[in-house]
């Protein structure tokens, strides 16, 4: 799609999105160039699923911008994840934490990170599952390396947008539930909930992140 296209679905948007939320534009598969024009048009937060691609592209993206991670991270690309992103938003396993925490490069600040939930229980699905959440912040809190932040997840794939309001639901009450735990202090305060076809009720169920991809870029060629 056209730098200018682009620029105008990524104004549209802004425009819809309520303040306090934060919109990570996906750039799977977008090129350099379409990542310049969503940045020129006022987007200020970029998530790629792989780190090979954040790799390839950062250096052609001289924009200021915050890069996260939101694809499922493999252990033996953590080294890399945590020089490369400033967020990382599908932490899912202690080890997982354990390698973040130590490539962090020193006098960096802490790595903030998300905890992926498998909120619907899908078998394929990355992600630990709702009953897990709880040791794996604890133990996550335990890396002064790491920012502990909240919690992100991606339900199964929607009929209707309205199909996602229950497991978004249950994600913000898992994270209430950590609150009123006091597990980390300060509060976790980062929902990552919410894709272009169902970010409005992730929205409407406190979404504070949202992650946009044809509906800031178009379809994919």
């Amino acid at each position: 799609m056209a730098a200018e296209a682009i620029a105008e679905r990524c104004r549209a948007v802004l425009r819809r999105v309520p303040s306090g939320v934060t919109v990570v534009a996906a750039t799977k598969g977008r090129s350099p160039d379409e990542i310049r024009a969503a940045l020129r048009a006022g987007v200020t937060h970029l998530g790629e699923n792989y780190v090979q691609d954040a790799e390839a592209k950062r250096p052609h993206v001289p924009e200021p911008a915050v890069w996260h991670m939101i694809g499922h991270l493999q252990r033996n690309k953590a080294g890399k994840a945590a020089r490369l992103f400033d967020w990382v938003q599908t932490v899912d396993t202690p080890e997982l934490g354990r390698r973040l925490a130590a490539a962090r490069p020193p006098g960096a600040p802490p790595l903030p990170v998300l905890v992926e939930v498998n909120i619907g229980r899908e078998e394929h699905r990355p992600g630990v599952l709702p009953e897990g959440v709880l040791p794996l912040v604890q133990d996550l809190a335990r890396h002064p390396e790491l920012s502990v932040r909240g919690l992100m997840a991606v339900p199964p794939v929607p009929e209707r947008r309205e199909d996602s309001r229950p497991h978004f639901r249950a994600l913000r009450h898992l994270l209430e539930e950590l609150n009123r735990e006091r597990v980390v202090d300060p509060a976790l305060d980062v929902l990552s909930m919410g894709m272009s076809e169902d970010w409005e009720v992730a929205v409407e169920e406190g979404a504070t992140m949202i992650r946009l991809g044809t509906l800031l870029f178009g379809p994919r060629p």
